[in-house]
């Protein structure tokens, strides 16, 4: 049956005990009567801003009632009633919309953007959709710790318009996770009604393509959703596999309060009031005998005092106390990995790309929730084949071919993080990142900060140029993540480097972005340790020596310099190798610049816009007395990267870098 506005709530409690009915009315009244009071509050100037569920309550209950406590919800602006029904305490939920210490974001972060462990709760960002990937990686860690638990996500019917809402449902279906993908359809995303958002009827129609379940059931209607969600649980623990549920409602407010409601038709007001979840449901089961007017009254009267009790602790409490080092060090999760020596001595030579290669088993090895994700990295190994053979030794389960959509897994890796694994997501090649760029810089790069879960997450960045691979293979994009904070950034140059640098990745509890230049992979070898090493974030490797001058680079580009410096055996240089971009060793920089007086920042990197640019500012900043010369830099032509080797050859700034290299030694 299509639910449309004019259906009418068909309550039917079957064999629901009085004792559920009840606690089922309770946690709807709850979440309204709060909304009630906020609306107040927020025409008295005490909160600044609000997302009205009123309408809508039904849905959140009903899932968070059906749900066990132990297993995932991930909510959105409009499900109060997740929180209150997971019986999170009234006065950190009034401290969290407050911005006050005493909620789950330490004020950096408003309404319900935010998570919490202990309710097993994940909230959304502000970015639609990208809660559902992360739902999946839940679920996937569920799936392979034999857990049988379900996970629950929300979204809008605008923000299934979303590309991460087609990729996270396509996901969970390949992998037949247990996700019940809820999409509250209340008619409208902000102001933008439904015919202009989607096309088909229902959002039932739409499973179909996905080869999974679709159901469309009355939102409105408690216990219908009540119901729905408990079967589906209790089917999906056994029986693991997706579901697309469509509850069909209506939002009384605006998108927030202060959009107003001008653009929808009044009729319709009229017609979803008749339909109001609470007093329909209230209605009902005073008409059944569960209730009467006097307990009614009895309950409201208690949910009121919570709310005053809840308000009253929440509004003394004081505002934040700015701290700036406390900001700063809570971006990451503590951390600090020791420099290791390697037990055994025997060192075997091995290319870059090996060196990669030998890490991964190591790590796979060390961490038996370690789980790789990426296109075609299973039977296959990989375009590279850095994973040839991995399959054979550590399965199918944690070593996982995914679709082709970047954003859904990346936001996997974040969910099995927050689930208890590490995972590591590969990028078939760095360009393609793109595709996943707000799980990376919101999701996995903010977590920590905002609500204290760390991103336990490596995606692993095949890059950069010299290998005639056109626009779209061989960009540098470094740059796009060195400003973001919360990612750790490493860029080798050497295969022992890409070895040990990645084992410390893989330890270190935070989202890294790991860079590997393509153009080294099979072109490069030395004798890497055969054993497991760890060479900390955030100490440079000091290539060469001398007195002349400061170069400071990375990845390729050390190997620029070294043949620059071949060819000029007079020039003594610091050849210093930043092998991690975030964090950076500025100590390692100053005290070779202070020494050399003389420095020449280089990168592969398109010029404008580069990391060179911030090194360049950092040195004069805090070395400029003991400068001899101006601050030089070279990085490739502002263009898109060309594939004709010539063309290419001339974007890249290895020849500029050496003339311009000798103009800054006769200086």
């Amino acid at each position: 049956m299509l639910i449309t506005a004019e259906t009418p709530i068909k309550y039917n409690r079957k064999k629901l005990k009085d004792d559920t009915l009840i606690e089922l009315y309770k946690n709807i009244l709850k979440p309204r009567m709060i909304e009630e009071k906020m609306l107040l509050l927020l025409r008295q100037g005490k909160i600044a801003k609000w997302f009205s569920g009123i309408g809508q309550e039904a849905i959140s209950v009903g899932v968070a009632s059906a749900l066990n406590t132990d297993e995932y919800i991930l909510p959105m602006h409009r499900n109060l009633g997740v929180f209150t029904t997971r019986q999170i305490p009234l006065n950190r939920l009034f401290s969290q919309f407050q911005g006050k210490p005493g909620g789950f974001t330490q004020g950096r972060d408003r309404s319900f953007h935010f998570g919490t462990q202990e309710y097993k709760i994940v909230g959304m960002i502000s970015h639609l959709g990208p809660q559902l990937g992360v739902a999946d990686g839940i679920a996937l860690a569920n799936v392979l710790r034999k857990d049988k638990k379900v996970t629950a996500v929300f979204s809008g019917d605008g923000g299934a318009s979303e590309g991460d809402f087609h990729e996270s449902i396509n996901t969970a279906a390949v992998w037949n996770l247990p996700v019940i993908f809820i999409v509250e359809n209340n008619g409208y995303g902000l102001s933008t009604p439904s015919n202009e958002q989607f096309k088909c009827a229902s959002f039932a129609d739409k499973a179909i393509g996905y080869g999974i379940e679709g159901i469309s059931i009355d939102g409105n209607n408690i216990l219908k959703v009540y119901e729905t969600i408990k079967t589906l649980a209790e089917d999906l623990r056994e029986n693991p596999r997706p579901v697309l549920l469509e509850c069909v409602t209506f939002r009384m407010r605006g998108h927030e309060e202060a959009s107003g409601t001008k653009y929808v038709p009044k009729e319709l007001f009229e017609i979803w009031g008749r339909k109001d979840p609470v007093t329909t449901f209230e209605n009902y089961l005073i008409s059944e005998g569960v209730l009467t007017e006097n307990i009614v009254e009895e309950f409201r009267t208690e949910v009121k005092k919570q709310i005053d009790d809840g308000l009253e602790i929440a509004f003394a409490e004081q505002n934040p106390k700015p701290n700036t080092e406390k900001e700063l060090r809570e971006v990451y999760k503590a951390f600090d990995v020791r420099d290791t020596t390697p037990h055994s001595g025997s060192k075997t030579n091995m290319r870059f790309i090996d060196a990669i290669s030998n890490g991964l088993k190591l790590a796979m090895r060390k961490h038996d929730n370690l789980v790789l994700m990426g296109q075609d990295i299973a039977d296959y190994g990989g375009v590279f084949k850095i994973t040839e053979g991995f399959v054979e030794e550590f399965g199918k389960g944690r070593v996982r071919n995914t679709p082709l959509c970047e954003s859904a897994i990346l936001g996997a890796g974040f969910g099995l993080s927050i689930n208890g694994h590490k995972a590591m997501v590969e990028m078939q090649f760095a360009d393609f990142v793109s595709e996943g760029i707000t799980q990376i810089v919101n999701n996995l790069a903010k977590s920590h900060y905002r609500w204290g879960q760390n991103a336990d997450v490596v995606v692993r960045m095949p890059t950069g140029a010299a290998v005639a691979a056109g626009p779209f293979h061989s960009q540098s994009n470094e740059a796009w993540f060195f400003k973001t904070p919360g990612l750790k950034i490493a860029y080798p140059a050497f295969p022992s480097d890409a070895k040990g640098l990645l084992l410390s990745a893989f330890d270190d509890p935070n989202p890294v972005m790991f860079f590997e230049h393509k153009a080294l992979y099979r072109s490069i070898s030395e004798d890497v340790p055969d054993d497991y090493y760890n060479i900390p974030f955030g100490k440079a490797r000091l290539v060469k020596e001398g007195s002349d001058l400061t170069i400071v680079t990375y990845g390729l580009g050390v190997h620029w310099a070294l043949e620059a410096l071949q060819e000029n055996d007079d020039l003594q240089a610091d050849l210093i190798d930043l092998r991690t971009l975030a964090p950076l060793d500025v100590e390692t920089i100053y005290t070779s610049v202070k020494k050399t007086g003389k420095v020449f920042v280089l990168h592969e990197d398109t010029l404008t816009g580069g990391i060179g640019g911030e090194l360049a500012a950092l040195i004069t900043e805090n070395c400029f007395e003991y400068l001899d010369a101006p601050v030089m830099r070279e990085g490739s032509l502002d263009t898109p990267v060309p594939m004709n080797v010539d063309l290419e050859n001339n974007f890249l700034p290895k020849e500029r870098f050496k003339e311009k290299l000798m103009k800054l030694w006769m200086y």
